[in-house]
C-alpha cells in the first residue's frame, strides 16, 4: 500500500484529521473502505466537488476501495453546513433524476469495473426509507446531546443569524450524516470518511455513533475547502459555476477556466487537482518562476484536469479553438471546434448579404459586423494590418469577400487587433 496520508500532507489536501498515528497504522496494516458523500442537488457535479473525489480516486490509486454515496435521503434535507439560509426541498423524482446524469461523471474519476478494488456507489435512501421516526429517535438520536448539537459550527452559526435561523429539519441533517456512517461501518466495514473541512462536525458526530453503538474506531478526514488567491470564489466565473457537465458548462469554456488559473494559484492547483508526480510539478514551478508568461503550468493544468473529466479528444478540442482565438491558424479545423468558438465570441446573422461573385468588399463587411463605425474607419483598420479574415490578415484594401472564403459553407471569423473576434454567419 502507497503511504496515502504523506501524498494528501505534501499536496496540502489535509486539513484535519482524526487521531492522525493511528489511522496512518490503519491504513498501513491493509486495505481501507472509505467514504465521501454528495447530495445530488443538481444534474451536474461542479469544480467544487473535485478535491474530495480526486481524494477517493487517490485512495483507490493506493489500493483502497471508495465509497460515492448519494444523498438520495439527505438530499431531501440540505446540509446547513457552509449556508447561510434553507435549500430548496427537493422531490425524490428530481433526486433520482439527478442521481441518473451524476453517474457517468463519477465513473469518469473512479473505477467501478476494477477486479481489485472496486469503488461503490450508494444511496443513502436504501437505509432510510424504512426507518420511523420513532425508531430513529430511539436508536440514533439518543446518542446525541442538544449540546453536543448546537456546539457545531454550523450549527451555531444560523442560530446566531435571527433572520434566517435554522429549521428542524436542517438542525437533523446531522444525525442522518452520523446515521450514514454507522450503516457503512455495519454493512460495508467502512473505517473512514472524507470531506471538506465544513462536514468536520458531522464527520466527528458518525464516529461518535460508531463508537457508541458498534463499539470500534473509525476516522475522519477532512481536506480544505478552495479558495482564489484573489478573494473571489473558486468554481465561479462571470457566466456562472462552472460544471464538470459539457451540456452545462461546455469543454471549452472548462478548459479555459483551468488556463486563466491566477499565477499566485497554479502550482497549488497542479498539486490539488492532478496526479502529476513531484517531480514532474517541482520542473513546472521552476519553468513557471523563470518564465510565467509562458504559461506552461497553467496548459499543463487546463489539459490534465480537462482530459480527466472530457478525454482526450474533446481536451484536443479544446486546445486547439484555444488556439484559434489567440489567432492560431485555422487549416484543418473541424467543425466541432470551430462552434466552440462560435459560443465564446459575438455572431453576426448576416444571411441576407451576398457572397456570390464579385462578393462583398472587406470594408463593408466590418461595417456590417460591427467591428469597424464607418468605412473610413474599416479602411485606415485595413491599412493598420490590424484586420484578420479567418485569422489571416487582410493586406489588400479592395479584398472581396465570396463564399470560398466561408468556413464550413455558412461562417466567417473576423478579428480586429489581437482578440476583438466576430463571427459572421452567412451564406451564398
Amino acid at each position: 500500500m502507497q503511504n496515502i496520508l504523506e501524498e494528501l500532507q505534501w499536496r496540502g489536501l489535509i486539513s484535519d484529521c482524526t487521531d492522525t498515528p493511528e489511522l496512518s497504522r490503519r491504513l498501513a496494516a491493509g486495505r481501507v473502505t472509505l467514504y465521501c458523500g454528495f447530495d445530488p442537488t443538481s444534474d451536474s457535479l461542479h469544480v467544487g466537488s473535485l478535491v474530495p473525489l480526486l481524494a477517493l480516486r487517490r485512495f483507490q490509486q493506493a489500493g483502497h476501495i471508495p465509497i460515492a454515496l448519494s444523498g438520495g435521503a439527505t438530499g431531501s434535507i440540505g446540509d446547513p453546513s457552509g449556508k447561510s439560509q434553507e435549500r430548496q426541498l427537493l422531490t425524490q423524482d428530481h433526486l433520482k433524476a439527478n442521481l441518473e446524469a451524476i453517474k457517468p461523471q463519477l465513473a469518469r474519476l473512479l473505477e467501478f469495473e476494477s477486479a481489485d478494488n472496486p469503488a461503490r456507489l450508494v444511496d443513502n435512501a436504501e437505509w432510510t426509507k424504512h426507518v420511523t421516526l420513532l425508531d430513529f429517535l430511539r436508536n440514533i438520536g439518543k446518542h446525541f446531546t442538544v449540546n453536543q448539537m448546537v456546539a457545531k459550527e454550523s450549527i451555531r452559526a444560523r442560530m446566531e443569524d435571527r433572520e434566517v435561523g435554522i429549521s428542524y429539519t436542517e438542525f437533523s441533517y446531522m444525525l442522518l450524516q452520523a446515521f450514514d456512517f454507522y450503516e457503512l461501518a455495519r454493512q460495508h466495514h467502512c473505517d473512514l470518511q472524507i470531506g471538506g473541512s465544513d462536514q468536520w462536525g458531522n464527520i466527528t458526530a458518525g464516529i461518535d455513533l460508531i463508537r457508541k453503538k458498534l463499539s470500534r474506531p473509525a476516522f475522519g478526514l477532512t481536506l480544505p475547502l478552495i479558495t482564489k488567491a484573489d478573494g473571489t470564489k473558486f468554481g465561479k466565473t462571470e457566466s456562472g459555476t462552472v460544471w464538470l457537465s459539457p451540456r452545462r458548462t461546455s469543454v471549452y469554456r472548462f478548459y479555459q477556466f483551468w488556463i486563466n488559473t491566477d499565477d499566485r494559484d497554479v502550482i497549488r492547483y497542479l498539486k490539488y487537482f492532478t496526479f502529476f508526480t513531484p517531480q514532474e510539478i517541482a520542473e513546472l514551478e521552476i519553468e513557471h518562476a523563470a518564465n510565467p508568461g509562458g504559461r506552461a503550468a497553467h496548459r499543463a493544468l487546463a489539459a490534465a484536469v480537462t482530459e480527466l473529466l472530457h478525454g482526450l479528444p474533446a481536451t484536443q478540442e479544446a486546445i486547439r479553438a484555444s488556439e484559434i482565438l489567440f489567432g492560431g491558424d485555422l487549416s484543418g479545423v473541424t467543425e466541432s471546434t470551430f462552434h466552440e468558438i462560435v459560443g465564446e465570441v459575438p455572431t453576426r446573422d448576416l444571411k441576407t448579404i451576398r457572397l456570390a461573385a464579385p462578393g462583398i468588399p472587406i470594408t463593408e463587411l466590418l461595417v456590417l459586423a460591427g467591428l469597424c463605425a464607418s468605412k473610413g474607419q474599416a479602411r485606415k483598420d485595413v491599412e493598420g494590418g490590424g484586420i484578420y479574415l479567418n485569422n489571416v490578415r487582410v493586406e489588400e484594401l479592395s479584398r472581396a469577400i465570396t463564399l470560398s472564403d466561408l468556413l464550413f459553407a455558412r461562417h466567417l471569423l473576423l478579428r480586429k487587433g489581437k482578440r476583438n473576434y466576430v463571427v459572421v454567419k452567412a451564406e451564398g
